[in-house]
């Protein structure tokens, strides 16, 4: 068990989040404002927020994990694909704004029709139950390695600070949070490196008592698995909520852009922190510092909690944990809030209740984000799965159907409905089918990500449904909606 510094630490650091929160609460005048903090974000706000949405449970712990076990440096290509995708979106997100609608899936309804409306809105919901189960294991590692109690508990106290800041603020509290935790993320793991390495004996001997293929950035990635991941990553980040909102929620076109590039720019300088306290842990278990008996109980997903514990000061591990809870919470803040603006939106709304007016959908959104937390955490703690395989199937499953019409939407008149209701059919199946029961094969092709086969399924059959049965009045505009 941890010190008392350390704890005060963190429950501070939990306690100032919760305050946030109910600051943000003041601020929230109108469903709009709770959704996208009244799309008044400027770029360092947007890149604060969209850079921890994304750095997240499989950017701290999970990498960590894998630069300790079998991917060594390597394992910074999982945070680096997503700067390059932030990178790429920058060219969209003008148009991404531009829209004025709140959800993906509205964008779908308003310019295809109801039925993809729906369509896409129960694809998109699902998901993020995973993503939020995923982040809160992550922190639930943390709290249960700091304050020596069972994981079980540590999931509760976890889902029940989270979910109580982002219902209070919605993304005015998401957005704030994430901004204070994305400082805590980065300036926490950079503290710990040198703590880490004077523990390990210098650099020279790290690099002395681990395989030189170590250091080799394809030791766990090939350059089509780099690749595929990019592509992962624009995919899921084009059509996911909890990312895409920040561009809805930009003041203007251009400060989407330039939180873009600078989200990016953080994803790049982050990369390869995690990765370097992966390989001295490595080193350190190779020099008989660590023993298996240190990861026998807790498992390999709690190499960072135990290194830090190790070797460095209380104050700074109780900051270094406050950073690695920062990561977790910053995206699961946003998968609640992301499934409660699409549950309330795109299915009380759209479909139960057409005449709720903005204060009831509020409130809905609200309602979905307790239930989808408690489905999350229960999830969390009967699911033992890989942080990062939970967070990978479920970015591939809502974004093979739905990238291209998405996208294409913007600059073609003649997708239709048909076309997206196929698209979205086929592109799940082919990556549930690939990830649950071939194993990465499809007509004889082993894919590392099931992500690209499932796109080119989904774009081949938007296109041909599209022209089977094209709009009946093709266009670009989207149909008018209420606030």
């Amino acid at each position: 068990m941890a010190n008392g510094l350390i704890i005060a630490v963190v429950v501070v650091y939990m306690l100032f989040m919760l305050w946030i929160g109910w600051y943000s609460s003041k601020r929230i005048t109108s469903n709009t404002d709770f959704m996208l903090a009244g799309r008044r974000l400027g770029p360092f706000l947007m890149a604060g927020t969209l850079a921890a949405t994304e750095i997240g449970g499989g950017s701290s712990l999970g990498v960590v994990q894998q630069g300790m076990q079998n991917h060594g440096i390597s394992a910074a290509w999982y945070i680096i694909t997503m700067g390059l995708a932030f990178v790429i979106l920058t060219f969209l997100a003008p148009k991404f704004r531009a829209s004025e609608v709140k959800t993906v899936p509205e964008y779908f309804r308003r310019r295809y029709g109801k039925g993809a409306g729906l369509l896409t809105a129960l694809i998109m919901l699902v998901p993020m139950i995973g993503f939020t189960e995923g982040q809160f294991v992550a922190s639930a590692t943390i709290l249960s390695t700091m304050l020596g109690i069972g994981y079980k508990p540590a999931i509760i106290v976890v889902a029940v600070i989270v979910t109580a800041y982002s219902v209070m603020g919605g993304l005015w509290s998401v957005t704030l949070t994430d901004f204070v935790q994305v400082f805590m993320i980065v300036i926490g793991m950079i503290i710990a490196v040198p703590f880490a390495l004077n523990a390990a004996g210098g650099w020279g001997n790290v690099v002395a008592n681990v395989p030189p293929e170590t250091f080799n950035m394809f030791k766990g990635y090939s350059p089509m698995g780099v690749l595929s991941l990019t592509v992962m990553y624009v995919a899921t980040f084009t059509v996911g909520q909890e990312a895409v909102s920040r561009y809805y929620a930009a003041r203007d076109g251009k400060a989407a852009q330039q939180g873009s590039i600078l989200a990016a720019i953080i994803n790049f300088v982050y990369a390869f922190i995690p990765a370097i306290l992966g390989i001295i842990t490595l080193a350190m278990i190779n020099m008989g510092t660590f023993s298996a008996d240190d990861f026998a109980n807790v498992g390999a997903r709690y190499a960072l909690p135990v290194l830090a514990v190790h070797v460095m000061p209380a104050l700074i591990c109780g900051l270094l944990f406050a950073g690695i809870i920062s990561a977790t919470m910053s995206s699961s803040d946003s998968d609640l809030l992301a499934a409660g603006s699409i549950f309330a939106n795109d299915i009380y709304r759209a479909v139960l209740k057409p005449d709720a007016d903005s204060k009831e959908v509020m409130r809905v959104t609200q309602i979905t984000m307790v239930i989808v937390s408690i489905i999350s955490a229960l999830a969390a703690i009967f699911n033992a799965s890989s942080i990062i395989a939970i967070l990978t199937f479920a970015f591939t499953l809502r974004a093979a159907g739905t990238f291209f019409p998405y996208v294409l939407g913007h600059y073609w008149k003649g997708g239709s409905q048909a076309g997206v209701i196929a698209a979205v059919i086929t592109g799940s199946i082919v990556v549930v089918y690939m990830e649950k029961i071939s194993g990465g094969m499809l007509f004889g092709m082993k894919f590392s990500q099931p992500i690209i086969p499932g796109l080119i399924v989904g774009l081949i059959f938007f296109l041909i449904f599209s022209k089977l049965m094209p709009p009946k009045e093709p266009s670009l505009d989207l149909a008018p909606e209420e606030d």
